[in-house]
């Protein structure tokens, strides 16, 4: 059946920037690239404006990344490529209906890419039509400043610096400022705002429970695959003075023209900061790279504490089995005997190989024994250790989950960003996750959990089983897989031995060996 678009008739709208224009297609209105903001290079945002009506029927330019994106594991994580410019503060919007009483949830994605790449459209399966639909949600993405343009405090070289080491954070904020007070005009509830990201998308999440400025602009959240130790990824602290001031003397310039940094070309920036940053760095003070630490990023939880406003919102934890392990086997683990499996296990664990293998059979039973090597070592533990930090007190819910599910593609286990189209109701878009007689139903689990979540505040859905929430004692995490089920500090051994035997796990040495974008 032809489905149907429409453009002429689609009313504009009078937002608090200006008149706005989008279209209607399928059952859904759509409006693209809308202007939030504007902010000049290292300062703050202000409110976007803007005369006449503006288009919104096209994506806005994506901040500029720091190197070249490589199009790789396409299969496993299908990706687009945008233009990109440093003026990236717009948002993406999906809506049933341009109602005013509507009063439906909204959900707002924060991409991934840690805090220097990546996109509000960049995979596939971001794309917000399903979720609207299928939801009878508004959904919205944002994209904003990263990397050295989102993430470099120049505040010792002048007052329009102030916070400037917090710029893609403040975006956000503005973002969420302008969806508080326009998302009536697109059917949705300004006071029922769910944000969930993946990946640096999930941190971002957990950053903004952080941001007294961001309170009341967002009532839910969902992080995925965004919990890292806090050794591992710790908060930038201090001030800029010293990666400033090396950037400036490699360029030939004084602190007195630390100014030119606004207009220097964006690549000859990144070329005098990637030059400069290790020195800087090996000294221990402070380069930049993601937000930084001060009275109004209050840290990483894990790092620096959960505010208490933060233990009110509702909360839903997760991660996959295998995260960062990108990596295709060079084996059949179907077609091994037992005796093969535990030769390939041992050649990491040595004299440990029973143990370890009867630690993992007790906490993934039914798993291939050769699984066991690209278990999570990154995001897990920690996720674990942030819901019981957030359920201290019993405030707001705290739900975990795990998702576990083996793919089409080698026999391989769930990797990072491989839940993300069940989430976006997008399994139809990423070739791999089509498993016949399972993906459908797993996909209305996870989907109708979240979109209750974001009703709600409590994930249900009618073909899963119950969803305790998290106590300071109790974490029932909520396995995703081909079957479906609650369990109970099912690994904690399975953790503790791992790291007992391993060296520290080194994240960027794996995504480097992996070639993992982010």
């Amino acid at each position: 059946m032809m489905k149907t678009f429409r453009y002429d008739d689609v009313p504009v709208l009078e937002t608090t920037s200006g008149k706005l224009k989008g279209y209607f297609y399928d059952g859904a209105y759509i409006f693209k690239g809308v202007p939030y903001a504007h902010a000049d290079r290292f300062q703050m945002p202000v409110p976007s404006k803007w005369e006449g009506v503006k288009d919104a029927t096209s994506y806005g330019f994506v901040c500029p990344l720091m190197e070249q994106d490589t199009p790789s594991a396409e299969l496993m994580v299908p990706h687009r490529y945008w233009p990109m410019d440093e003026h990236c503060q717009n948002l993406n919007i999906w809506t049933k209906a341009l109602d005013k009483n509507a009063k439906k949830p909204v959900i707002v994605w924060l991409h991934g890419g840690g805090y220097f790449a990546g996109s509000s459209i960049e995979q596939v399966a971001y794309d917000g039509y399903n979720m609207c639909m299928e939801g009878d949600t508004v959904v919205v993405s944002i994209n904003h400043r990263l990397n050295i343009l989102g993430y470099l405090d120049l505040s010792p070289f002048g007052e329009k610096y102030k916070n400037s080491g917090n710029a893609g954070h403040a975006d956000m904020v503005a973002a969420l400022k302008w969806v508080h007070d326009n998302i009536a005009l697109f059917g949705g509830d300004p006071d029922n705002v769910t944000i969930f990201g993946q990946s640096g998308g999930g941190m971002k999440v957990a950053d903004l429970m952080q941001i007294p400025a961001a309170d009341g602009l967002f009532h839910k959240g969902l992080i995925m695959s965004g919990v890292a130790d806090e050794n591992m990824l710790p908060s930038c602290v201090g001030t800029g003075e010293k990666i400033v001031e090396a950037m400036l003397t490699e360029l030939g310039l004084t602190t007195a023209d630390a100014a030119k940094l606004e207009t220097l070309p964006y690549p000859e920036l990144v070329k005098t900061y990637t030059k400069v940053m290790p020195a800087v760095a090996m000294t221990g003070a402070y380069v930049g790279g993601g937000p930084q630490v001060n009275d109004w990023f209050l840290g990483s939880p894990l790092q620096f504490g959960m505010r208490e406003r933060a233990r009110e919102i509702p909360l839903m934890i997760g991660s996959v089995f295998g995260e960062f392990a990108f990596a295709l086997a060079t084996f059949d683990k179907t077609a091994l005997t037992q005796a093969e499996m535990e030769a390939i296990v041992s050649k990491v664990y040595g004299e440990h190989t029973k143990d370890i293998l009867a630690a993992f059979a007790k906490a993934y039973p039914g798993k291939n024994p050769t699984d066991v090597l690209n278990i999570d070592r990154v995001m897990r533990a920690p996720s674990k250790k942030l819901a019981a930090m957030h359920a201290k007190g019993g405030k707001a819910g705290t739900y975990l989950y795990d998702f576990t599910l083996e793919f089409p593609m080698m026999h391989k286990i769930a990797w990072h960003c491989s839940d993300i189209p069940f989430f976006f109701h997008n399994t139809d878009k990423v070739e791999v996750c089509s498993i016949p007689g399972v993906t459908e139903k797993l996909e209305e689990q996870i989907f109708g959990a979240f979109m209750s979540f974001a009703r709600t505040g409590v994930p249900s859905q009618e073909q899963l089983p119950a969803w305790p929430e998290v106590t300071e004692t109790e974490e029932p995490t909520m396995i995703f897989d081909r079957e479906c089920q609650v369990r109970d500090h099912f690994d904690d051994e399975l953790l503790k031995l791992v790291d007992s035997i391993l060296p520290p796990f080194n994240l960027m040495e794996t995504m480097e060996s992996q070639n993992v974008q982010h």
